[in-house]
């Protein structure tokens, strides 16, 4: 159904966000890299080929490490350019990459010294953690990285809960500290000039602020600014429930529709759990809204809270949202409960938007009579396409039918990871450009 045209999306900017931060953090990375290059060869050159290359190693684990904390900050101005998720993702990567240089240091270290000494490299390993002032902090400091490296890997990640697998990636902090520590005690390049130490310094306090800001003090001081409360719960269905908060000073929270927070209801046996949840209304200053779906003790609990609990919010994160635009025309796909945050989208999208909703059948449809509400006030399309996962009712045929020029929108996605990964397929099928596709995640790194 189609109403009224609204007025004309404003322009997008010449540079898009995501560009700008990407560039951005790939120009910090670089930059420091040469540095760490800089200060090493001004440290000077030994007799010893693996000793060179176990130190090179080392600073270059060093700056991967430092660089790990930033993409994990959680800091607002990456999370809304960038998101959470694919700084996740980045993360992830990097920390393989840490675990090899971290590895590759060891090893070169060692047999750089047992050649030396002509000693065996396992005896070698054991004097040096005997007899050099930090080498046993940097082997428990490697010993750590690998057990967290290890429950990373995709299949120990599929098998832990999230909170078993957080709190073994918190060991990441201390590896950080003991890390740090055996550089100051024994790292020639930190040591070889005053402008090196100084950098050194200047590096890991740089990495360590970004992640108290982000991760300690944002947090604290929004909760404390805004007080949250539940104020309403709402069921949606029999499996689907909406908690509605409210606060003090919201129209300062700096939330957009499509993002998420992480909540933490502060009940007595809750207290403790953080859930993320996207706001399935956009935020008018007054209130928040989320909406969820039962999928655990967690979620379930939703449905029995009280209104008056107070609530401990984390965020808001998340790029998916309007800021990220270069169409005027959209198209925004939702399966099951992934309708909250496009919900939430409507609400700010000016121009012509297409609204494909995806369920198993009409009573899973969430939200729905406020989705044809908003159809029958403003410039959109909706469709509500039911039925069993396959056949593919998003195939490229049935979607170039529901929407013609597919390819000149900005097309945002959100939903299960198999209905999202088929219909990414089928976009890149039709031709749009990556550039127009939105979609995001839920992944959390410690």
């Amino acid at each position: 159904m189609t109403t009224v045209q609204t007025t004309a999306p404003p322009p997008p900017p010449a540079l898009r966000p995501a560009v700008v931060a990407r560039a951005g953090l790939y120009g910090v990375l670089g930059l420091n890299a040469g540095a760490v290059t800089v200060f090493f060869v001004q440290a000077g050159f030994g007799s010893n080929a693996l000793i060179l290359l176990g130190r090179l190693t080392g600073l270059y684990a060093a700056l991967l490490m430092a660089f790990q904390l930033l993409l994990v900050a959680r800091l607002p101005w990456l999370d809304r350019r960038i998101g959470m998720d694919r700084l996740t993702s980045w993360h992830r990567r990097a920390g393989f990459g840490l675990l090899w240089t971290l590895l590759g240091h060891a090893v070169f270290i060692t047999f750089g010294y047992a050649e030396l000494s002509a000693m065996d490299p396992v005896d070698q390993l054991v004097d040096l953690a005997g007899t050099v002032e930090g080498v046993l902090r940097a082997i428990v400091a490697l010993g750590l990285i690998l057990v967290v490296g290890t429950v990373s890997a995709r299949l120990a990640r599929r098998r832990l809960a999230y909170e078993t697998w957080h709190f073994v990636h918190l060991y990441t902090y201390v590896a950080v500290v003991l890390a740090f520590t055996h550089q100051v005690a024994v790292g020639s390049t930190f040591t070889a000039s005053a402008a090196a130490t100084a950098y050194w310094y200047t590096l890991w306090g740089a990495a360590l602020a970004s992640v108290a800001v982000g991760r300690l003090v944002l947090p604290v001081r929004r909760n404390l600014r805004h007080r949250l409360r539940v104020s309403a719960v709402v069921p949606e269905s029999d499996t689907v429930v909406s908690v509605h908060i409210t606060g003090r000073d919201l129209d300062r929270l700096p939330a957009r529709a499509g993002q998420f927070f992480l909540w933490r209801f502060l009940t007595r046996d809750r207290w403790w759990q953080a859930n993320p949840f996207s706001l399935s209304a956009a935020p008018d200053g007054r209130t928040l809204r989320l909406t969820a779906k039962t999928a655990g003790d967690g979620t379930a609990a939703l449905r029995h809270l009280k209104v008056g609990t107070r609530v401990f919010a984390e965020g808001p994160y998340g790029a998916f949202t309007t800021l990220h635009r270069t169409r005027p025309g959209t198209l925004l796909v939702a399966g099951g409960v992934g309708i909250t945050p496009i919900r939430a989208l409507l609400e700010e999208l000016d121009g012509h938007a297409v609204l494909i909703h995806r369920v198993a059948g009409v009573e899973d449809a969430v939200l729905h009579d406020e989705l044809r509400e908003l159809a029958r006030t403003r410039d959109i399309e909706l469709h509500l396409v039911t039925g069993p996962a396959t056949p593919d009712r998003l195939a490229p045929p049935e979607l170039a039918r529901l929407v013609p020029d597919v390819a000149e929108r900005d097309v945002f996605v959100c939903g299960p990871p198999g209905m999202t990964a088929a219909v990414l397929r089928t976009l890149r099928a039709l031709g749009v450009p990556r550039k127009q596709i939105h979609f995001e995640r839920f992944s959390l790194a410690g």
